[in-house]
């Protein structure tokens, strides 16, 4: 656990929270933690660090409201930058079959496997919201 005086640690909190929060939100009624899936990845608060990459992959683990786990609604979030652009993927985690999502001035939906455009699933909803709502949430200034 990251010393109380890491700046690096309180951003890693703070993020974790900011993403479990809009996820529990926009994906109701499940309940997410938040936890790194990369190694090495470290997240940084896009306002404190406008220059800092805010380049990492966090996996969304889900719950039922009752705390039972849900493995096949967890979702991996993978946060990049293109230049100025904040871009955001989610995809599931256990369910290859499904589409990811591609977030970037607009929603795009790809097949996993060939990376060709797909339509949204019927269950695609929340996980746009969701992309939308994280990308204003870190980056506010971008539209």
């Amino acid at each position: 656990m990251p010393s109380p005086e890491s700046p690096i640690g309180s951003a890693n909190t703070d993020l974790s929270r900011l993403v479990a929060a809009a996820a529990d939100l926009c994906r109701k009624p499940l309940r997410h933690a938040v936890v790194s899936s990369a190694q090495g990845s470290t997240a940084v608060e896009a306002d404190s660090h406008p220059q800092q990459s805010l380049d990492l992959c966090l996996r969304l683990e889900a719950r039922t409201p009752e705390g039972e786990r849900v493995p096949p609604e967890d979702l991996e979030l993978e946060i990049y930058r293109s230049g100025d652009a904040l871009n955001l993927t989610l995809a599931w985690c256990h369910r290859d079959d499904q589409p990811l999502l591609w977030q970037g001035s607009h929603p795009v939906w790809m097949d996993g496997a060939t990376g060709l455009r797909s339509s949204c699933p019927p269950h695609g909803q929340p996980l746009e919201a969701l992309a939308r709502r994280l990308r204003a949430l870190l980056r506010p200034d971008q539209g």
